[in-house]
Formats: C-alpha cells, structure tokens, sequence
C-alpha cells in the first residue's frame, strides 16, 4: 500500500505565488500519496507569529515543509526557515526577488552554510504590491492579487513551481531527497508553459518582463519617495504595469486556444502527471 507523503505549508504574508499553493499540488483533491496541511499569518511576518506558525507546523511530522513568503531574509521569515532548519526538517522556501540573500551572496553562489536539507524557489517575476496607505485598500489588493495570479499562471510559473515540488515528493519517496535551488528564470517558466506559437511566447515574456521590472518601482515607492504626489502615481503606474502583464498573459493564452493547442497538466489520481494539449482529447 502507497504510504502517504504529508506536505506542510507555511504562508507567512503574502506574495503572487502563495495564495493557491496548496491548491496547485492537488487541484481536484484526488490525489492518493499526498496530504496538505496549512499553517498562515495572513499579511502580518511578525517575527514571533511567524516562531508559533513553524511550531504549529512542526507537530504535523510532514515530510515536507514550504515556507511561502515575500523577502525570506526578513526576521520573521527568517524565524521560521531556522527553526525548521535546526530540527534537520526538509523544507522549500518560495520567495520574490529580495528573499535571495536569505540564500544566496552577492556573486550568485549558494550560502555555504545552508543544509542539505534547506531548498528554495526565487521568483523574480513576483513584485511587491503598492502597500502605500493612500492608494491600497482591500479593492486594489485583490485586483492586483487577480492580474499577478493570472500572469504568473498563464506563463508558466505556476506550473514550473509546481513540477520543482513535484520532484521534490518524487525523491522522498525513493529516499534520495533532492530539494529545488533555483532563481525561476523567464525562460524557464516559458518552457513549463509549453508555448507552441511564437508569438504567445513573445507576449508571455513580455508580460514576465514587465512583471520584474515592476517591483523596483513599488520598492522605491513604499520606502523611498516621501513626497505624496510622486509616490501615489508610482503605486498607480506599477498597478497598470501589471494589469498590461495580465493582459499581455491572457493574449498569449488565447493564441494558443485558438490553435487548440493549450497544455494541460493534470495530477493523476494515483501517481504522476498526465498531459494533453487538444481539448477534446484524453490525456497520456
């Protein structure tokens, strides 16, 4: 009988690609050699929250843990990647652009003191929203959450996060555990998304390119322009950045609809993946 892998998942704040985290690796909830767990500390990376979240996770006994959170190096993250790390638990943090000090140094090469057992995913193409208090409210926040969430699935680096998990699962169950350290590149997701018109490729990293060149501008925005009329239209303008991504993204993918020829990805019941691109076939 199939012994199943249990899979801890920390949302500690938010970024792009944690909200359907859990979601992504068991999409119809069928599913036999894994089960999910999630522990959250909403939009809050209080360091002492984020202690008692990784201590509530911990007594699960998974297998593996994902720690999703926006900039890993930050004290509350960082809590709970140690706490982790001192009981030689394996873990994948996902993270944005600046969670890569948490693992790597300035030449790009991995923190020699990071454990066998510690893996990541950097997702650069995963901006941090306009949090400036004139211009953010509930509203804005899920629009922005809808057109990022959009992109990032239609370009492939939803399923590309999702594959790096994967095989993670796949190597704890043949007890050679090979965990992900990677910095996502636009190549990379467009590859997952498997494109086979040139021009939907074109659009998606379009779409990917604005969304990297999206985050310096809410950056200096948030927590360096002190004049309100320049950091409002910053907030502004990187929301149209990603609302023209999304757009660009939806384009790509409506292309390939057109061609009947749109990958599709399943989870099998039993074990696997399968995969189909016409839409009224059966998949492999």
């Amino acid at each position: 009988m199939m012994q199943k892998k249990r899979v801890a998942v920390l949302k500690l704040g938010c970024i792009g690609s944690l909200p359907f985290l859990d979601l992504i690796l068991d999409e119809r909830a069928e599913r036999e050699e894994i089960e999910i767990a999630c522990f959250g500390t909403g939009s809050k990376l209080d360091a002492s929250l984020c202690e008692d979240m990784a201590r509530k996770a911990q007594e699960t006994k998974a297998d593996l843990y994902l720690i999703a959170t926006p900039n890993a190096k930050l004290p509350g993250p960082s809590t709970a990647r140690k706490l982790l790390g001192e009981s030689a638990l394996p873990s994948i943090t996902i993270t944005d652009n600046p969670g890569r000090k948490a693992f790597l140094g300035k030449s790009g090469e991995t923190h020699s003191d990071l454990s066998d057992n510690v893996g990541f995913i950097i997702v650069p193409m995963d901006p941090m929203i306009g949090a400036r208090r004139d211009f953010l409210d509930a509203t804005e926040m899920v629009i922005f959450n809808g057109h990022l969430l959009n992109t990032l699935a239609s370009t492939g680096v939803i399923r590309a996060t999702h594959a790096l998990i994967d095989n993670a699962l796949e190597s704890l169950e043949h007890e050679n555990l090979r965990l992900p350290r990677i910095v996502l590149s636009k190549e990379s997701a467009l590859e997952h998304a498997g494109f086979s018109n040139a021009y939907a490729s074109a659009k998606a990293y379009a779409a990917l390119e604005i969304l990297e060149s999206v985050a310096p501008l809410t950056t200096y925005a948030c927590f360096r322009e002190k004049e309100r009329d320049k950091y409002l239209l910053m907030t502004a303008a990187a929301h149209e950045m990603v609302r023209a991504a999304s757009k660009l993204a939806d384009e790509a993918r409506e292309i390939e609809k057109s061609n009947d020829t749109i990958l599709r990805t399943p989870h099998r019941k039993e074990k696997g993946m399968r995969t189909k691109t016409k839409l009224l076939s059966k998949s492999e």
